[in-house]
């Protein structure tokens, strides 16, 4: 299992960011859907969906980072409090970086995937029968309007970009170069740019749609 770096302790806080990966990203679903709940959960674990769940949804409320108070966070995801090096929390915590849903940021800091990737075939394996053909079900259906997905994949790539301190202009060359057209490239940067200087105005997913 992971080594959790020893300044993530109960008593302590801890800064998290959005792990920026934009190959996984294009592909990726929320930590909050239901495509993770049903699919991701089984093999992560109840505790670790729990918390990249509960990590998602801070960094919706503040895009460019937060602090978490370990202690609490603990205790919000009913670990409990109990202080140690094999505290359930922090085994919690390993076990996502075990799967690289979450990394260290030395020296003392982590980053979390916002969007998981889809269930690797050797995941998708051990899943129980009614799950693999819900899945099966789930990845044969109609995908939506290629126009909507594009955009919604650049304005969360932009955000991402937004979040660890890229400018507008950045944004926008950086999209360019991953093929977006310039006019969704320009829509999307100055979006993402509008978001992160707004504080509390974290999108909800009616604004990634819209």
């Amino acid at each position: 299992m992971a080594d959790v770096p020893e300044s993530i302790a109960f008593g302590r806080w801890v800064r998290v960011t959005r792990w920026v990966d934009p190959p996984t990203e294009k592909a990726g679903h929320d930590a909050r859907s239901d495509y993770v709940e049903r699919f991701w959960l089984p093999v992560l674990g109840p505790s670790t969906t729990c918390l990249l769940r509960l990590l998602a949804a801070r960094l919706a409320r503040s895009p460019a980072g937060c602090v978490l108070d370990v202690t609490e966070t603990a205790r919000a995801l009913g670990l409990g409090g109990r202080p140690g090096r094999h505290a359930p929390f922090l085994r919690t915590l390993a076990r996502a970086i075990d799967f690289q849903m979450i990394r260290v940021e030395p020296p003392d800091a982590l980053a979390t995937r916002v969007l998981l990737p889809p269930l690797p075939e050797r995941h998708l394996a051990r899943l129980p029968a009614a799950l693999r053909a819900a899945h099966r079900l789930a990845a044969a259906s109609p995908e939506p309007d290629p126009a909507d997905r594009l955009r919604n994949q650049g304005k969360q790539l932009a955000l991402s970009l937004a979040s660890i301190g890229a400018a507008k202009d950045e944004i926008e060359h950086q999209l360019l170069s991953w093929r977006f057209e310039a006019p969704l490239a320009a829509a999307c940067a100055s979006w993402a740019a509008g978001e992160v200087v707004r504080p509390g105005s974290a999108p909800c997913p009616s604004q990634l749609a819209g």
